[in-house]
């Protein structure tokens, strides 16, 4: 790109969000003038990982090009159960994303510089040029998470070389068999090679400060208690996804700018018990490639009413969030998630991609709660006021 220029719609943001919408125009309108304003690697340095149940069928060619790897089932493990669910399961590798992204889109796509501003028809670049666009679509991460009631899902993740076959043939999405500390922890493990598997130790916590050294240390620890010895670690991820409690949805809208239109974590599409997002990004992916026009108005209100509807419909993940974070001891929360992973396989499916029954609703919250009786109620309560 020289000089200023005009497109159809500029995406900004280059993660998994504004990446899924970039690929899903311009496959469905050859010809589109779309740009990517992004000025670092398209993805960063990131896995996503979903089941096959967080993505319809229709949708999943949105998705598909992009998975580098795929198992049929998982396994969870908790001190007083442990279980293999037949769900198949996928991860997304960024350098991947971005590979198969440069050969899908046409040349010229992604832009590699920063957005300094933007509006809802316009980008200013940080070298001085403008893109002036139909439509302008916010995708740069987070918007203002004061406005919202958080715990958080802290983590880090290291991809281990060892020198012999681990032996796991399908991913431990949780293992909480390890000591809890600092709220509910579980170990993560995806086995992309035979000698080769990415071990992630993440936590439930009150606050996102991340300590890497320690949880550098409990990964090694949990290698050594398996016989694993590593030859080397090929690479490492480490964050903090929100975990919403509550919060203004219209106040976080607003606080990111009211008139653009936003995706991914901008937008507030996120799970909020889970903190994921790629089923929303490909929701919403398909609900802007499905659109007939492509306007600045328009575009800011199909994501404005998805993510509204999102956040009205996850009412109920929210209070489970309550009252995981403000019932349960924080050594004791992990006996929630081992009491949910004794339900149906079809329910544990729905919850995951955001889409629960009132039946589902109903057998989570039925019987003895695994929490303090009177924690529990007076959560509730708070809810109801």
């Amino acid at each position: 790109m020289t000089g200023d220029e005009q497109c159809a719609v500029a995406i900004v943001g280059g993660g998994l969000a504004g990446a899924l919408i970039a690929h899903a125009l311009c496959h469905r309108h050859r010809g589109l003038r779309v740009r990517l304003v992004e000025p670092g690697p398209i993805g960063g340095n990131h896995i996503w990982s979903f089941f096959d149940s967080d993505v319809a069928a229709r949708d999943r060619w949105i998705v598909a090009p992009f998975v580098t790897h795929r198992w049929q089932g998982y396994d969870v493990a908790f001190p007083g159960h442990a279980r293999r669910l037949p769900t198949g399961y996928n991860s997304i590798r960024s350098g991947r994303l971005a590979m198969r992204l440069a050969q899908l889109l046409p040349a010229g796509t992604v832009v590699a510089q920063a957005a300094v501003d933007l509006t809802p028809t316009a980008v200013a670049l940080a070298d001085g040029r403008t893109l002036a666009a139909g439509a302008v679509i916010d995708a740069r991460g987070v918007a203002d998470l004061g406005t919202l009631d958080l715990g958080w899902q802290k983590f880090l993740g290291r991809e281990l070389r060892l020198d012999r076959p681990h032996g796991l043939r399908r991913p431990v999405v949780m293992d909480a068999t390890p000591v809890q500390d600092d709220g509910y922890r579980f170990v993560y493990t995806l086995p992309f090679a035979a000698d080769r598997v990415f071990v992630e130790d993440t936590y439930y916590s009150d606050g996102p400060t991340l300590d890497p050294a320690a949880l550098a240390a409990r990964i090694d620890a949990y290698a050594a208690a398996r016989g694993w010895t590593v030859a080397a670690v090929e690479s490492e991820e480490a964050g903090a996804l929100p975990v919403a409690m509550g919060g203004d949805f219209d106040a976080y809208w607003r606080s990111s700018g009211a008139g653009i239109a936003k995706a991914g974590m901008r937008a507030g599409l996120f799970h909020p018990l889970t903190g994921y997002s790629l089923p929303d990004a490909v929701r919403l992916a398909a609900l802007i490639a499905g659109a007939p026009r492509h306007d600045s108005s328009g575009f800011c209100r199909l994501t404005r009413d998805f993510a509204e509807e999102c956040w009205e419909k996850r009412a109920f993940y929210r209070l489970l969030a309550r009252l995981l974070f403000r019932a349960a001891e924080p050594g004791e929360r992990y006996r929630v998630l081992e009491r949910f992973y004794r339900l149906r396989p079809g329910l544990i499916e729905r919850f995951y991609a955001g889409r629960s029954t009132f039946v589902d609703k109903t057998c989570i919250l039925a019987g003895k709660p695994p929490v303090p009786l009177d924690a529990a109620v007076r959560v509730l309560m708070e809810t109801w006021r």
